[in-house]
């Protein structure tokens, strides 16, 4: 591998492993909150339990979240410095904006909640949890702008003299038709995760209300994930027209275009008749451009070079995508059936219920996999290739020796969040109230 490919691996790796904890803040603010209200509204005890549970998961996620995103951060300008100098008045704003909401918001309104169990009035107490959820949803906004901004680039313009990107306007920026798709999509995936979680939890401890509100967490997640994601698909297909070729590995531009639930090769196909041209246009009699025709356009529109990306990867990745996220809200609908009215699920259920989070977590991650691979070999789509990012002098030493370092540090953090969430969940016995934050009203 040479300096680009560990570059990329290294950022890969660094981001994936952020990302494990990014849906699960998002979604676990909101459900702080809500079971707060619900304790509010109903003065039973278990919302309270349950309320401050969830408060501890937050928060021991919260912490690793922000020393993750840190590290991400900072590969703009290990990494990838000339990416940050060409496009740093674009990008700057929303990683300064990010980095001021993890840090002073969020992080300064979920202190007060943390302590202010016995010390703030309840209403001033629930918004202090309501602000945390809507600063994680403001700041997931805000970052997907910038990544929305590579794979359509808007609100700028080129610097004649100095040969830089310019924010024209920061609403624009904001408004990108990529992010105003991704944001419902990303935020879904979240409650998906979020959700098994505590299904998970909630199984695992035979905690009352947990479980069944985990299930159906998960399941209408997923159910809008796969409608946010139809949308999204749409908007990538407008933009980027050889993402969605590559996920079908379709080489011909085809009207009617059918979706292959399953290849190998051209042996073996399963179809499902116009899917394809459902999926990106909204139409069945659709005509969905293929990669040869997309190669030949963009070698005349950029100059010669190859624009396709890695088909075997975008080709699974989207299918492992959707594959894994529908078990997932599967298994949430089994449960939710086998539980109702008071029935126990069968014992095989329960066994690996514990493990459902996985799930949404590998469908999201893998759902990034294929955003960024399938954009290649832009990084700005239709002005900057991705070798023209890497930092100037970077050595294939200096990679491999920084993502030993990340690898080993990441390592020690997945092993104390594991450890702080095991412990937090076991620290009373099933079922019983989990010992106060700091105390009750």
């Amino acid at each position: 591998m040479d300096v680009l490919d560990l570059t990329r691996l290294q950022f890969a790796v660094v981001t994936i492993y952020h990302y494990f904890f990014v849906p699960l803040s998002i979604s676990l603010a909101g459900i702080a909150a809500g079971l707060q209200i619900a304790w509010l509204r109903t003065k039973q005890e278990r919302f309270l339990t349950l309320t401050k549970l969830t408060g501890k998961l937050l928060i021991i996620t919260f912490a690793v979240g922000v020393v993750t995103g840190l590290v991400q951060e900072f590969q703009f300008g290990m990494g990838w410095s000339a990416f940050a100098r060409f496009y740093g008045d674009v990008f700057g704003p929303t990683l300064a904006i990010e980095g001021m909401l993890a840090f002073f918001l969020e992080a300064t309104f979920l202190a007060l909640w943390y302590f202010g169990w016995d010390r703030l009035p309840r209403p001033a107490h629930l918004a202090t949890i309501l602000v945390v959820s809507a600063g994680t949803l403001l700041s997931a906004f805000i970052i997907l702008a910038g990544n929305s901004f590579m794979q359509n680039p808007v609100a700028y313009e080129m610097d004649p003299a100095t040969g830089r990107a310019h924010l024209t306007s920061f609403s624009d920026l904001l408004l990108n038709k990529v992010n105003l798709a991704a944001f419902p999509h990303t935020v879904a995936g979240a409650v998906m995760v979020g959700g098994a979680l505590i299904l998970a939890i909630g199984v695992w401890r035979e905690l009352d209300v947990y479980p069944r509100l985990g299930a159906w967490l998960t399941l209408i997640g997923g159910g809008l994930t796969a409608l946010t994601g139809d949308h999204l698909g749409k908007v990538i297909t407008e933009v980027q027209p050889m993402k969605m070729a590559a996920a079908e590995a379709l080489y011909s531009t085809t009207t009617g275009a059918p979706f292959s639930v399953f290849a190998v090769g051209d042996s073996f196909r399963v179809d499902v008749p116009y899917l394809l041209s459902i999926l990106a246009k909204g139409s069945p009699g659709a005509t969905v451009q293929g990669i040869d025709d997309l190669q030949a356009q963009y070698a005349a529109q950029y100059g010669p070079g190859s624009y396709v990306p890695m088909i075997p990867v975008a080709f699974w990745s989207f299918r492992l995508m959707i594959g894994v996220g529908m078990f997932a809200a599967l298994i949430a609908a089994v449960y939710l059936w086998t539980s109702r009215r008071g029935h126990t699920p069968h014992r095989l259920l329960l066994r690996w219920l514990p493990l459902i989070p996985l799930l949404p977590t590998a469908a999201n991650s893998i759902g990034w996999i294929f955003t960024e691979t399938a954009r290649q070999p832009w990084l700005a789509f239709g002005l900057t290739r991705v070798a023209d990012g890497v930092s100037p002098g970077l050595t294939s030493a200096e990679v491999i020796a920084s993502l030993a370092g990340f690898t080993v540090v990441y390592g020690v953090l997945a092993v104390v969040w594991l450890r702080l969430v095991r412990h937090v969940c076991s620290a009373s016995p099933a079922g019983s109230e989990p010992r106060p934050l700091v105390s009750t009203y």
